[in-house]
């Protein structure tokens, strides 16, 4: 096991010991044991078990060290499967309704006998949980409503997720003698950010050994549907994936049509009525009743050489308008007044600004960071761990972070690595709007990231009010996940995203897409007005660990999904151009 897997499984026994009602000091040294863990170089780590030194390491006693070694070098433990057989699953369960720690399920369960979110939903339908000390009525009405939530998160799916899935079924489907064409469709092509189901279209004459192929792919845990041109199955986890076979002429338009959303196939459908064709899944002809039959001959000649996307709009006088573009949100304007922009791609990126090490709550160190972005080939890596009132997350003091500085200055004279190293830090902003640490301790970072991780519960107009004051603060450069949602976890706080946005046009602040799957946030749906008006993104992976900052992949999709270009992204900007923007913002 690496470094990640065994503070992995450190951290879930101490979450395990703690729904167990144990010791809180045997709690905490497991805790503090998968930090310490993280902070070791992977190499420095197998020496240390080689040598027999793993003990000398402070806070690794004696069973901390057993267990440790055990994992290293069997990838098991004993005493986890045994703890994690004692637990009733429905109490772990619970730990995915916000709100719900493990000492309030343990509560829960103690007081009120409850194993299960079925049991929690109807305790609190007979009031009973608000009569818990520690609880109360608020308490009560957000565990239902996370109860709810989850119900209806469970049938969505990151886009992430899916799209880890895709590629080798896509190139499984397209080694296949009998396929022509293969492609993913549906909202996953379209990059939304979470997605019902996968849809894989493919054309091919011969549809039988495709669906045998489809519905005995590993990992199929159920076959909900099975004929001659569709089948569907279901993964495990919860996905569908859905499979459509359809003749080689038709494929284009089948893949137009399950490509696009609802409100994009409309208004498709209404501008090809006005040109007198009709435009399904299969196919584009005459409109009934349109022209002589003469005009239709040579419209039906016209249309049976539409063999592409491309083809297929030009047919109805369009430019091709990219999949993550098809909404219908003025798409089909655009590109017939030849206005569509030249999306951000991933190449674009040189490098990211809002990361962690293991100095607050990363999984890596500050080298292994930089040398995962150098692997990556960019330019520069900024690191923005968390600041002090971020003490869940092991927020850095005063004193702390200027160390940090201290270190990325020392690393980048070392040329130890290729990319540059920024030192920024990511500052909470407090409840009424002041940051975490003073101007003077500000003023010595390349730049700051300020966020919202305490008090969401705030209304509307004072969680806007708050964010406001600290875009005016002189010293933030960027505005972190603007809404702090977590999707399909936690819905994003309350908050005027058109004033905030006013805000950062007006003082100079970026307002970051953060890029980590489960935020994506600022949302896509904001994007494109608010960038045509001067607002200037960064695409920050947010990343913990080094194998996060591939998560840039998912925000570049949102960026494309709203309409950003390569302009309006500073991270598309060389480090000579990002070094010029910060001093001239400073």
């Amino acid at each position: 096991m690496t470094k990640h897997e065994i503070a992995g499984v450190l951290e879930e026994i101490a979450l395990l010991l703690e729904l167990n009602g144990e010791n809180p000091f045997k709690i905490r040294a497991y805790q503090t044991g998968a930090r310490t863990l993280e902070a070791i170089e992977e190499a420095e780590l197998a020496r240390l078990i080689r040598e027999g030194q793993l003990g000398g390491i402070k806070g690794f006693g004696e069973a901390l060290v057993q267990k440790i070694t055990e994992l290293h070098t069997t990838g098991r433990l004993e005493f986890f499967e045994k703890l994690k057989a004692s637990i009733e699953p429905g109490l772990v369960e619970m730990l995915q309704i916000p709100g719900l720690g493990a000492k309030k399920i343990r509560v829960l369960h103690d007081k009120l006998g409850l194993t299960s979110i079925a049991a929690l939903a109807a305790a609190c339908a007979d009031n009973q949980v608000a009569q818990l000390e520690g609880f109360g009525e608020k308490s009560q009405e957000k565990i239902l409503a996370g109860i709810k939530h989850r119900a209806a998160y469970s049938k969505r799916h990151l886009w992430w997720e899916a799209h880890g899935l895709v590629a080798p079924l896509l190139a499984g489907l397209r080694s296949l003698p009998a396929v022509e064409r293969a492609e993913a469709a549906g909202g996953l092509r379209r990059g939304m950010e979470t997605i019902g189901d996968l849809d894989f279209l493919v054309a091919a004459a011969d549809s039988a050994p495709v669906v045998a192929w489809f519905t005995a792919l590993p990992g199929v845990q159920e076959i909900t549907a099975q004929g001659e041109t569709k089948a569907s199955v279901r993964f495990a986890g919860g996905l569908q994936a859905d499979l459509r076979i359809v003749p080689a002429e038709q494929f284009v338009f089948a893949l137009h049509h399950f490509t696009g959303s609802k409100d994009h196939n409309v208004q498709m459908r209404q501008r090809a009525l006005s040109r007198g064709l009709s435009l399904s899944e299969w196919g584009l002809v005459p409109a009934e009743g349109e022209g002589t039959a003469k005009e239709k001959a040579e419209k039906r000649k016209q249309v049976s050489e539409i063999k592409t996307e491309v083809e297929l709009f030009a047919a109805l006088g369009l430019h091709f308008i990219p999949p993550e573009l098809r909404e219908g949100r003025g798409e089909i304007e655009a590109a017939e007044q030849s206005e569509l922009p030249a999306l951000v791609e991933l190449q674009d990126l040189r490098g990211a600004f809002h990361n962690h090490t293991t100095e607050s709550d990363g999984r890596n160190t500050l080298a292994e960071m930089t040398a995962a972005a150098e692997a990556l080939g960019w330019e520069y890596l900024g690191i923005a761990d968390h600041s002090k009132a971020s003490f869940q997350a092991s927020g850095l003091s005063e004193e702390r972070l200027r160390r940090q500085i201290a270190a990325i200055r020392e690393l980048n004279e070392s040329q130890q690595f290729r990319p540059h190293v920024f030192a920024g830090v990511e500052c909470d902003i407090l409840a009424d709007g002041r940051l975490d640490y003073d101007d003077a301790l500000l003023d010595e970072l390349d730049y700051v990231v300020a966020s919202v991780h305490s008090a969401m519960s705030q209304d509307e107009a004072t969680m806007t009010a708050r964010l406001i004051r600290a875009i005016e603060h002189p010293a933030v450069t960027m505005l972190g996940h603007l809404t702090g949602r977590l999707l399909l976890r936690r819905e994003g706080y309350q908050v005027d995203t058109g004033k905030v946005i006013d805000a950062a046009l007006a003082n100079r602040v970026i307002i970051e897409l953060n890029a980590n799957p489960w935020r994506l946030d600022m949302d896509w749906r904001h994007w494109h007005r608010a960038a045509e008006r001067g607002l200037l993104c960064a695409i920050n992976p947010d990343a913990h660990e080094t194998d996060g900052l591939r998560h840039v992949a998912a925000g570049v999709n949102s960026a494309r999904k709203g309409w950003l270009t390569r302009a309006q992204v500073l991270n598309t900007r060389g480090l000579a151009g990002v070094q010029q923007w910060l001093k001239e913002r400073k």
